[in-house]
Order: C-alpha cells, then structure tokens, then sequence
C-alpha cells in the first residue's frame, strides 16, 4: 500500500510538471502594436528620414560646386563682359575686371569672422571701362571697431584699376537678425548690410550689374583686404554627420515602436 501511495503521489507530480511546462510553452510574444504608438512612428520616420534626406542633399551640392571651382581653377581667366551674363557660364570662373571703383555705392557686410575676430567685408562695385555696366568687387575683410555703432573707414584707389579674382554668385537665402545700420555719411545711402543681397542692392542703387560678385584673389593689388575665402565644400563632413544622424533616428524609433508593442501571452 505504501508504494502504490508513494507511485501515486510521483505521477501527480510528474503531471503537474508537464502541465507548468506545457502552460510555460505556451506563453509566447505577440506583436500588438498600439494605435497612438503606430500613428506616432508614421509621422516621426518619414520627417527624419526627409531631414536626413535634406542634409544629404546640401553635402552633394556642396560637393559639385567644389568640384566645378576645381575644374575650372584650372582653365584660363576671362575678361568680366560689358553686357548682362550667364551667372552660372561665370560661377567660380577665374577672371579679369579693368574699371574704376565707385566707393560712393560701397557696403560693409556684417558679422563676417577672420581668425575668430569679427569684422566685415567690403563689398565695392566696379564701372567697367567703356560701359555703364558694373560687377561688385568683394575686397576681402576688415575688423569691426570696438564700439560696434560705428564702422571702419576703408581706402578706395581711385582712377582704372585691373582687378582678378574668381567668380561666385551670391545666395537668395539669408538669416536677418534686426533691422540693417543707417548710413554713416548722412547720404542716404545705406553703408552697413547684414547679407549681400544682389537683386536688393541692384534695386537701391539703380545701377546695371552683373549677377556675380568677384571674390579679389589674394595676389590681386586693386585695394584688397584680408582674404582668405572659404572653399565650396567648407563643412560638408558636418551636412553628413548630420544626414546620418537623423536617419538613425528613424531607426531608433522603428526598434522602440517594435520593442514597446511585443506582449507576453499565454
């Protein structure tokens, strides 16, 4: 009797176990993702993904243009045309401008950085000779005087002067912290700028310019300041830094919304 007792009490327990086993099997991960969580991921993925997309996009562009400056760095100067030219035909050209400045139409724009030292850069157009046609002269940076309410006064050399440097055109978005400076001489004309903005300018100061501006290159004599000129694809490793950043962000939030949805049931 003892032993029967002791086989019975030994099979319950074997029977229990396999019934926690089989119960234990049967608890699984299901993936039931919530609605808010599901809506929240569609709307998030697709923005970082556009954001990287973005800043992707603003390296390879950067990249081109550096190229095109090597490229042509390498072909002969050419001489700035009297009539209205192709921006892009002269973007990042090498070329040769003989004219007279016009400092009476100068500007300063603001907040430019040399060596950690701010400053501005003077922006000066130059009369073609033989034409009323005008193309900006960018003559490289000057520093800001401590009381930052006034500004430098900058020599001009006067009669025809040969200028060479390379061509860029100006950007059409700008960052505008307040309203610009009143003129310095009492003129009317407007002295400090923040951004270069070529079609503003050209409706001020009415007159016929050419869509580039010449960037005075380093070796030129024709009344030139500090110029170190920043290369097309200055920063491009940031622009990639952070196009990767923001697509791992769309990854993140992928495995997030996966992890937080996966449910233990029996």
């Amino acid at each position: 009797m003892a032993d029967s007792g002791e086989r019975s009490a030994d099979y319950a327990r074997r029977a229990g176990s396999k019934a926690n086993a089989a119960n234990t099997t049967r608890s699984v991960l299901r993936f039931r993702p919530r609605w808010w969580s599901t809506l929240l991921v569609l709307l998030l993925v697709p923005l970082f993904i556009s954001f990287g997309q973005w800043q992707w996009n603003k390296a390879s562009v950067k990249e081109d243009r550096q190229t095109l400056r090597d490229t042509r760095n390498g072909e002969s100067a050419v001489h700035m045309p009297s009539t209205p030219a192709d921006p892009e035909s002269l973007r990042y050209r090498r070329v040769v401008a003989r004219g007279s400045y016009e400092p009476e139409f100068q500007i300063l724009v603001d907040n430019r950085i040399y060596r950690e030292q701010a400053g501005y850069h003077v922006i000066t157009p130059l009369r073609l000779e033989g034409s009323e046609m005008r193309v900006l002269v960018n003559r490289g940076w000057v520093p800001a005087l401590a009381d930052h309410s006034h500004w430098p006064r900058v020599a001009t050399p006067a009669g025809v002067v040969e200028v060479s440097g390379v061509a860029t055109v100006p950007g059409t978005r700008y960052l505008m912290l307040g309203p610009d400076s009143p003129s310095a001489d009492g003129s009317g004309w407007q002295v400090v700028w923040q951004n270069l903005d070529l079609p503003r300018y050209q409706k001020v100061s009415k007159l016929s310019l050419q869509p580039v501006v010449i960037e005075l290159a380093a070796d030129s004599p024709s009344g030139g300041f500090a110029r170190e000129w920043p290369r097309p694809d200055e920063r491009i490793d940031r622009h990639i830094g952070y196009a990767f950043q923001w697509w791992g962000f769309a990854g993140a939030t992928l495995i997030i919304w996966v992890v937080v949805n996966l449910r233990r049931q029996p």
